[in-house]
């Protein structure tokens, strides 16, 4: 699944993308809530875990705007948590330009229903987007959970990665 790439990006960026390989947008409205340099670092870790490189975005929005892509991308109707598109996925007929090969592609996190699932789990907000970015970027390296072996794999996966964070 690939995200249409006229598909607007919040404007706000923790990084500029020429200098570092994870950017993290923030819709405007969320930018007091959200710490984007704790999430780029939460992924540089995960990548770092996997032992994998890349460039990735990070952009955090709405539920409307998760919920338009999981109907459209997975025919699944509302928002979900958190979205992965990964760039490398092969899609017949379909030919990565050279220059793309290190981009390993987008997670969309959204941060309304992604506080309110805190809340429930009485966790913090801030703990709750870094295991939506570890898990985003564990489906962006081929992970799944569509089983209970995939599931347990990948969330043991997703403890190891966030038990290494500061």
């Amino acid at each position: 699944m690939h995200p249409p790439q006229d598909q607007p990006k919040a404007p706000n960026s923790a990084f500029d993308a020429d200098q570092e390989p994870i950017v993290v947008q923030v819709d405007d409205e969320f930018l007091l809530e959200v710490k984007a340099q704790d999430i780029a670092r939460t992924v540089a870790a995960a990548l770092a875990f996997e032992e994998r490189s890349g460039e990735v975005t990070v952009v955090i929005t709405t539920d409307e705007a998760v919920a338009e892509l999981n109907q459209q991308y997975r025919g699944t109707e509302g928002p979900t948590d958190v979205l992965s598109f990964p760039a490398q996925d092969s899609t017949p007929g379909f030919v990565t330009a050279p220059e793309m090969a290190a981009y390993l592609g987008d997670i969309i996190i959204a941060l309304p229903l992604t506080r309110r699932q805190a809340a429930d789990l009485n966790r913090s907000l801030q703990g709750e987007l870094r295991l939506l970015a570890v898990h985003g970027v564990l489906h962006l390296l081929g992970y799944d959970h569509a089983d209970e072996e995939e599931e347990a794999g990948m969330w043991a996966r997703q403890e190891a990665i966030l038990a290494r964070l500061p």
